[in-house]
């Protein structure tokens, strides 16, 4: 079956607010301090690593259409607890995204009080959300020409003019994979195309074919010149040290008149990507309740205040390079589980072959592995302090119903 590029534009231009976020507006900094111009060879392996993940989740999401996304998918193929390690990998990840999305938006829109700023976002889009705001195709659309316009801006100031010498370089070729790690982040909002949310749009197989290379093959291309350009302008020592990379860089290259451009585009992509962000923390905590390793009273009000605590808490805790670097690795591990549930998946759900379930859960790991160590540490503590109170809250309900089935059977009838 052939689709019409006007399909696909409108299929890639949904997952491209989701993707668009903190990476590129943020992420290139903490990167240039580990890598310098080694992050542009690691951004080409950070591609591959989400298109062998997206392929895995969107024959996860054809095959079981009605379930809380990885956690759900992984629950039907290997089983309870190795679906609340990644209920709990997800979660830590998406509260540490929130927290970096959030950042960048006060980095670029009130510089001068950057955490209050974050903290009105979170607190503005999950309100968005509430009063049933969405991204429709013809939003998502004008949202990607907004960002990908004023991207375009920032890439072609950044080139038009020599950049002033600079004082030195960073980083080393030893980090490329931990770079590589670190800039996975910047590419997983594809499940807004490879795995709705229930009542949204199922994509096609075929059209999936053509649409999820094209996002992550834009996706790429855009982090490439982005990142050449700021590189470029800036250098990797003074990027590595800038909260907000493409302000500086424009500063750099004389054109401040189109800073307030970009902080227009900051403030489009950040409630964008943070609206799937916390809408996609929201679905992984349903699909716990549903599935009883939660308390089944709490109800949607309740579950998307919980998911605002947590992300605010994660705005107030974690700097922006601590953020960045607990998303990552969170989400590698979130997606090392998807995969490993992808690859057992009966040949009649698969529109891609096992293969690159394997090499998703492989360079999954090897990611997740490679991170900068307070990351790491973090995100394997939140895993197994998550794991272990879900886990709790399940043997406490059960334990709890066991009793009062107990009780109504030894009362006596008629009283």
């Amino acid at each position: 079956m052939t689709h019409k590029p006007r399909e696909i534009v409108v299929t890639v231009a949904l997952g491209l607010p989701a993707v668009l976020g903190a990476g590129v507006f943020a992420g290139f900094a903490p990167a240039a301090g580990l890598a310098g111009w080694w992050l542009l060879p690691a951004l080409a392996i950070s591609a591959f690593a989400a298109l062998c993940s997206a392929f895995s989740t969107a024959d996860q999401s054809r095959a079981y259409p009605d379930v809380g996304g990885g956690y759900g998918y992984v629950r039907a193929q290997l089983g309870v607890w190795p679906a609340r390690m990644t209920a709990s990998a997800h979660l830590l990840g998406r509260c540490a995204m929130a927290a970096a999305v959030a950042l960048m938006f006060g980095a670029y829109v009130v510089p001068d009080q950057p955490v209050i700023g974050a903290l009105a976002l979170v607190v503005a889009t999950a309100l968005l959300g509430a009063v049933g705001f969405r991204f429709t195709a013809g939003v998502s659309v004008l949202v990607s020409l907004v960002v990908l316009g004023v991207l375009a801006l920032v890439v072609a100031s950044s080139f038009s003019i020599p950049p002033v010498p600079s004082a030195g370089e960073t980083g080393t070729v030893n980090e490329l994979v931990g770079v590589a790690a670190l800039m996975f982040m910047a590419f997983t909002g594809f499940e807004r195309i490879t795995a709705p949310h229930r009542g949204e749009q199922q994509h096609s197989p075929s059209m999936l074919k053509v649409a999820i290379p094209v996002l992550i093959g834009l996706s790429f291309v855009v982090y490439l010149a982005v990142g050449a350009g700021v590189l470029r302008q800036l250098g990797s020592a003074r990027l590595a040290l800038s909260p907000a990379p493409l302000r500086d860089a424009l500063a750099a290259a004389d054109a401040s008149a189109l800073v307030p451009l970009v902080q227009i585009a900051a403030a489009v992509a950040g409630v964008a990507a943070l609206h799937f962000v916390l809408a996609s923390a929201h679905r992984t905590l349903t699909g716990l309740v549903e599935d009883g390793d939660l308390p089944t009273r709490l109800k949607s009000g309740a579950l998307s205040l919980v998911v605002v605590v947590g992300c605010a808490l994660a705005v107030v805790l974690m700097p922006m390079a601590t953020a960045l670097g607990v998303a990552a690795c969170a989400t590698l591990f979130y997606y090392a589980f998807t995969n490993a549930s992808a690859r057992v998946l009966l040949q009649n759900d698969r529109t891609w072959p096992m293969r690159t379930a394997c090499l998703g859960l492989g360079l999954s790991v090897l990611l997740a592995m490679s991170t900068p160590v307070p990351a790491l540490l973090i995100s394997l503590a939140g895993l197994g302090a998550g794991t272990g109170l879900i886990g709790l809250t399940a043997s406490l309900r059960a334990s709890l119903k066991g009793k009062r089935a107990a009780s109504r059977q030894h009362t006596p009838q008629g009283r």
